[in-house]
Order: C-alpha cells, then structure tokens, then sequence
C-alpha cells in the first residue's frame, strides 16, 4: 500500500486539475483553509492548547508544507515544526518555502523520532488515502509512541469520499479503534469540496450557511487525547 501511494500522489503532482483543485487561488480551496483555521483554533484552545509558538507539533504526511504554513500563520514557531512524508519531491518543496521546519523522507508507520517528543500530531487527510488497515493501525499507534504523556493527536480527514477510488473515508467509529482507551473530541466541519465548488463562486456567505449544516460537511476535525 505504501509503494501505491508514493504512485498515486506522484500521478496527482502530474495532474493539472489537481494542482488547480488545490491551489490558493482555487474560490473552494480559500473558503475549505479559512473555516477549518476557525475551527481548529478554537479546538485547541478549548483543550488548553493556547500558547502555539511553545508546541512542539510533528504532521504525518505534510505534502508540500500547506498544512504546516497554517500552523506558522497561526502562531507556530517554524523551528518547533516537523513534517514526514513518503515523497522526496514534495518535501523539496515544502523546504523551499519552510526552511526553518524540520523535515524527514519517511514511512508514517516508522517515525524516526523518541517517545514523548511532541506535544501535538497531526494528520490532515493522510489516513484517508490508505487503504491498508494494518498500516493505518501501525501509524496511528506511532502517532500515540511519540506523543507526550500531555499531549494530542489533531484529526482531519475525510469520513465520506465516494468519488475516488484511492481514498477511504474514516468514520468515527473507526478513528475510536484506532485510538483505543482516548478521549475524543470530534466534530463534523468542511462543506463537501463537490458542493463548495459549485456555491463559494457564487456566494461566500450562502456557502458559510450551508456549511452549518452538518449533514453536508465531509470531514471529521477531532483531537484525540490517549
């Protein structure tokens, strides 16, 4: 699963729409980063996470850095911020623009770190796109090994994505088996990419409302405290 995965994300690096989808300038893109910084601050901040620029935060699967730039725009210190990813090139990347953040060249299921390094993990839509259960398991119990006995695990992903066939959504009911004996404080947030991208061009405010609905919002945002 894993070498299928260094193929897939290498086959979307070559795909236009892909890079389109996700780009800054994409009307869904901007509207999807700016309620999920909203609503992931204030999940921290109800569990005491205030002080971001003393946390130290590793992200599994960190891509080109997007997610970890989210963190520096909301306080981060860059020099506290570690990223692992499976694909060298995207994690050229991240560098070019994150010079000061720590990044590795690894499998999620193997941090090449100690236990009780970090105060906060994150996993910002990486799970979604394994298919293997066993892997999945080994990265989550990884994710626990390296947290501090204070710490906690932010969770993004999507729970329903039936319009690709190399992604799976996660429910929460398995996000609780792999997190066995954790405390789990989950909500459901982001309107559904197919539906923000028809709306957010033509109303933002009509998209915020809509969003409020959960029942239309495809993602998952929990911290899980073991």
């Amino acid at each position: 699963d894993l070498q299928r995965l260094r193929e897939e994300y290498a086959r979307r690096e070559q795909q236009p729409r892909f890079k389109e989808m996700y780009s800054n300038l994409n009307p869904a893109n901007k509207f999807e980063k700016h309620y999920r910084k909203h609503t992931v601050l204030k999940l921290l901040k109800k569990a005491g996470f205030v002080e971001l620029n003393q946390l130290v935060i590793l992200e599994i699967g960190c891509g080109v850095g997007g997610v970890l730039q989210e963190l520096i725009n909301i306080g981060s210190r860059p020099s506290k911020l570690h990223g692992v990813d499976l694909l060298y090139d995207r994690l050229h990347q991240a560098k070019e623009h994150l010079p000061k953040v720590k990044l590795v060249c690894t499998n999620g299921d193997s941090l090449p770190y100690p236990a009780n390094t970090f105060d906060l993990v994150l996993q910002f839509t990486a799970f979604s796109s394994i298919l293997d259960p066993g892997i999945k398991a080994n990265i989550a119990a990884e994710m626990v090994r390296v947290l501090n006995h204070k710490g906690a695990i932010l969770w993004y992903d999507f729970w329903l994505n039936p319009l690709n066939p190399n992604a799976k959504g996660i429910r929460l009911a398995e996000i609780k088996r792999l997190f066995p004996r954790s405390r789990i404080n989950f909500s459901r947030t982001t309107l559904a990419p197919p539906i923000a991208r028809r709306i957010v061009k033509i109303s933002w405010r009509m998209s915020s409302i809509f969003q409020r609905f959960s029942i239309l919002n495809s993602h998952y945002l929990a911290l899980i405290i073991p």
